[in-house]
């Protein structure tokens, strides 16, 4: 133990000392060269972008400024370290009476080291400094990553605004709806140029009257904004006001609908409530008499399905039915013969394996798909027939679908339809696919599984189900009057009495629209169409013999509540309302309406289908982009507009593997095709036909992506209404216009979905490889 002598002036407090330089030991190898060589390349690499390079500069020079700034002195922080040395004795004052002296008795003693303890505290500022550089490093990293994307995307931007006169948003003579929209964007930049020289002016702290505007010399332009105020505050905010509180009212309305649909799903789950059949069939048809089973018709309707044709009729045939008791409709409405002739070999194939499979094609191709099923349900021998099971082109059931389907039909002489659940074989394929599982994963498990537990009704969905052919002929089979004709025979059979059941535990593998431009024209056909049907069949519910309640649930939640009032609150509120309340402040438009409420009904909507949690935003935004579609669609359905009876098949990409479905089936057709004594050669014609599809793939057209101007315009609109949105200083209102804004602007350079001209791009590197 020594014990020192030191003056009392030096024993200062411990953020004044300076800093220690202590020896640093650098291993077997020099730390400063590797840090030196790291910081050395990233500089290089980052240099590469001069975007990149800008902004890690700036964001470096406001960190040496934030470093250079004093800070004022921590007291606590020097108590605490003070403590904590007189804790551990590292200094000691023998002598507290004598501090009045010029010199202080202190005793350093010397612990016995601690050779991790010695390493921790043997950090240097010159040490700091590397692991500084080197998290500046990765954050210049990650800088330079998202520059580079996002100077990607401005010329992505740029490369289809300038290819615009060809990827035109319609071929047809411009919108009512984007005439409208135009005008209601120039009108948007006038008001937010005026608000902008009122800001700057400083009228929006102090607004000018019309007597101040007179009395004081204003000039012109202060005596129109005063004008302006007047006549906004007095003529236009109390319209809008009200129109805005039905929209709110609506709002809730729908939203308390769409809770009482989870409370009710929540209640099957809790009770186990599911449709149970009175008999099974056996796995083995071996072990069960054949005449056990009902005679079945499935039908396969399609028109120029190039991609996806093989897989579905490969499933249909593989079920595990009787054949002699099961036909096969293939009904090809393709005006491509090379479709045709692929689809007419495909058939010849199968009934060469000794499948009971038709092919009929049209010659006049009228009612689209319901004139097409009419067509196919007028043959003699369907009379023969108990249950019709209709598969679209890109469907593909599991082997034991009819026998999971058809016994629910025993004993139950007034049902008249088995509905099945959708399942998805590309749904992680991009954000798009992501966003419309969702969307129906709502749809099945919530929606569709209330309704036929407690209603017995709900919407055919045109496919993945089985009818009973008595139910279809009594209420007057397929008509050809609206685009949504599965939805018409549901609603038909619904007031005749019959009665549906929905099974959420089947699934049926189908495929969403990969595409922007194909989903948009997919929602486009379901929302006009419903609006084409209730026009029609309004007096037919009114008149109709069932109860009275069922007569409301059809009228008010079927048709209003869930297809008129959705798409048009949805576009009205948040689309029309919400910016013109920013250059209208007298007409406040609730945070929780903008926020709150429809981030809890997002949460909702999202729990049938939990892995897409991470995507909740995502799709809050794209439902409010998605609702322009939706109403004009709405609005053509209702008003008879020309564009609400074009019927344009959904594009398939036929995603399902091609050659694991054919090899499965020609392994679960081995039996048949033994027992029938044909040779195998009939699948090397199979795989001719599947080479000739791909060459016809190769020479079809180009396809690029496209821009669409209504969500363009809007985009526009709403990003004009966030910055008046900022002049005022409203938060929840800036954020939602700003992200809404630019998903509208995401979606109108069709960002979203199948990237084609990158993938054609792609494609043909790998040739020239």
């Amino acid at each position: 133990m020594k014990v020192f002598q030191i003056k009392e002036d030096v024993y200062q407090p411990i953020h004044r000392l300076p800093p220690i330089n202590l020896p640093i030991n650098y291993g077997s190898y020099d730390q400063r060269a590797v840090v030196k060589r790291r910081r050395n390349g990233a500089v290089k690499k980052i240099s590469e972008n001069p975007y990149a390079y800008s902004v890690c500069f700036f964001l470096g020079f406001l960190c040496f400024l934030h470093f250079c700034m004093s800070r004022p002195q921590n007291h606590e922080f020097q108590e605490w370290w003070n403590k904590q040395r007189e804790k551990h004795n590292d200094v000691v004052v023998l002598d507290k009476s004598e501090t009045k002296r010029l010199f202080t008795s202190v005793e350093i003693r010397t612990p016995t080291a601690d050779p991790a303890v010695d390493k921790e505290r043997a950090r240097s500022a010159r040490q700091l400094s590397w692991v500084c550089l080197l998290k500046l490093q990765q954050l210049a990293g990650s800088i330079a990553y998202l520059s580079n994307g996002f100077v990607a995307i401005l010329r992505t931007a740029n490369r289809r605004i300038a290819s615009s006169s060809v990827a035109a948003d319609s071929s047809r003579s411009e919108s009512r709806l984007y005439r409208v929209i135009k005008v209601f964007l120039v009108v948007v930049l006038v008001l937010l140029s005026f608000e902008l020289v009122a800001y700057f002016k400083g009228w929006h702290f102090n607004p000018p009257s019309l007597s101040s505007a007179e009395e004081e010399v204003l000039g012109f332009v202060g005596l129109v904004y005063a004008n302006w105020l007047k006549i906004r505050a007095n003529y236009l905010a109390p319209p809008l006001q009200i129109l805005m509180n039905v929209c709110i009212v609506l709002f809730l309305i729908q939203s308390v609908d769409r809770i009482v649909l989870i409370l009710g799903c929540f209640w099957i789950k809790f009770r186990k409530l599911k449709p149970v059949a009175d008999m099974e069939f056996s796995d083995s048809l071996e072990e069960q008499n054949v005449q056990d089973y009902p005679m079945v018709l499935v039908q396969i309707p399609m028109c120029n399905e190039r991609e996806v044709y093989q897989q579905s009729i490969a499933a249909v045939c593989i079920q595990d039915w009787p054949r002699e008791r099961m036909l096969i409709q293939v009904l090809d409405d393709s005006d491509d013969l090379d479709v045709q002739h692929l689809i007419k070999a495909e058939v010849q194939k199968w009934q060469q394996r000794g499948l009971r499979i038709l092919y009929r094609h049209r010659l006049i191709r009228t009612g689209y798909k319901a004139g097409n099923l009419k067509s196919a349900m007028g043959c003699d021998y369907v009379k023969d027939y108990e249950f019709v099971a209709i598969f679209d082109a890109d469907f593909q059931p599991g082997p034991d679908f009819l026998k999971k389907t058809i016994p629910h039909f025993k004993g139950h002489d007034d049902l008249a339809l088995v509905q099945t659940r959708w399942s998805f074989v590309n749904k992680d394929e991009n954000l798009l696919t992501r966003l419309q599982n969702i969307n129906l994963s709502f749809h099945f498990e919530v929606e569709q599984q209330v309704n036929g537990v407690f209603i017995n009704f709900f919407g055919f969905n045109g496919t993945a189900g089985v009818w009973r052919i008595k139910a279809l002929e009594d209420c007057g089979g397929w008509l050809e009057r609206t685009t949504v004709e599965d939805m018409d025979v549901a609603v038909r059979a619904h007031l005749c009495g019959w009665k549906f059941i929905y099974l959420n535990d089947v699934k049926c593998l189908c495929e969403l629209p990969e595409s922007y431009e194909a989903y948009k024209k997919q929602q486009h056909r379901w929302h006009s169409g419903p609006m084409q049907l209730f026009r029609l069949c309004f007096f037919d519910v009114l008149r109709s013999k069932v109860s009275l309640a069922k007569k409301a649930n059809l009228i008010f939640l079927f048709f209003l509540l869930r297809k008129l009032i959705l798409p048009f609150y949805s576009f009205t509120l948040f689309c029309i309302i919400l910016p013109l309340t920013m250059f209208m402040p007298e007409a406040q438009l609730p945070a929780w309406v903008v926020c709150y409420v429809p981030g809890f009904m997002s949460i909702l909507s999202i729990v049938p289908a939990p892995r897409s949690f991470p995507f909740i935003v995502p799709y809050l935004l794209f439902e409010n982009t998605m609702s322009v579609t939706k109403f004009n669609a709405m609005i053509s359905g209702l008003f008879r507009f020309g564009s609400s009876y074009e019927w344009i098949v959904t594009k398939k990409l036929g995603r399902s593997s091609e050659a694991d479905l054919v090899a499965f089936a020609e392994k679960e057709s081995d039996p048949l095709v033994e027992s029938s004594g044909i040779h195998r050669s009939s699948s090397d014609s199979g795989i001719a036909e599947l080479n000739k599809l791909e060459m016809t793939k190769k020479t079809g057209k180009n396809k690029r992506n496209r821009l669409y101007r209504k969500e363009l315009a809007l985009a526009f609109i709403l990003l004009s209404a966030s910055v008046r949105s900022l002049l005022s200083a409203q938060g929840i209102h800036f954020y939602f216009l700003l992200f809404q804004g630019i998903t509208f602007l995401v979606v109108g350079l069709d960002l979203i979905g199948e990237q084609v001209e990158l993938t054609a791009a792609f494609e043909s590197n790998n040739q020239s490889c």
